[in-house]
């Protein structure tokens, strides 16, 4: 009994160190790819942005740069535009939520202006289940504002659930298999 209790006491303080390790190595396996996936989520629409900043710097009319057919983005995963005056007033829109106008933060606007950059990227819930990837950017020029380009989150938020269940399962095989081999080792150990 006192020598299975040993036996079992070297099998742990082989294994937990080693169960540690994996899981952190898991952890960060999974943080680096889901943030690969959701910064990624934020490329089409940083390259819009600067494009329609850029039309809107040299004076082109925003109407000529919305699309004319709104999407709602609450079912869409179309890219959408937006572009608001330089106190944040909503100019014009390609985007609707319910029917409506979607709301933007006030706060975005301000700290959009203040950035070094000029440019913020965040996640928008504008209503729960809804999440969109979006960049707003401010442009001076001759009259100056703001446009945002956003896009659904939908497909990325799959795609980062399918990586949390491939990581968890890399995890769990690693733990198993850590485990099975300590056991191995401690045997032939008593051989």
């Amino acid at each position: 009994m006192i020598k299975l209790n040993k036996t079992a006491l070297n099998i742990l303080k082989t294994w937990i160190p080693l169960a540690v390790v994996i899981t952190c190595l898991s952890g960060l396996i999974y943080l680096a790819v889901q943030q690969d996936i959701r910064i990624g989520a934020n490329d089409p629409q940083i390259q819009i942005a600067e494009d329609v900043a850029g039309e809107l710097l040299n004076g082109q009319n925003p109407q000529y740069l919305i699309p004319p057919t709104k999407i709602d983005m609450s079912k869409s995963l179309a890219t959408y535009i937006m572009v608001f005056d330089k106190d944040g007033k909503l100019i014009g829109s390609s985007v609707s939520l319910n029917g409506k106008d979607p709301i933007v933060p006030q706060g975005v606007f301000a700290s959009t202006k203040k950035s070094a950059t000029g440019e913020t990227r965040f996640t928008w819930q504008p209503k729960n289940g809804v999440r969109s990837a979006v960049v707003i950017d401010y442009y001076k020029g001759p009259i100056p504002g703001f446009v945002l380009i956003g896009r659904s989150l939908r497909e990325t938020e799959i795609r980062e659930s399918q990586q949390e269940t491939i990581v968890f399962l890399g995890w769990a095989a690693t733990m198993f298999f850590s485990l099975l081999s300590v056991l191995t080792v401690t045997k032939i150990k008593r051989l």
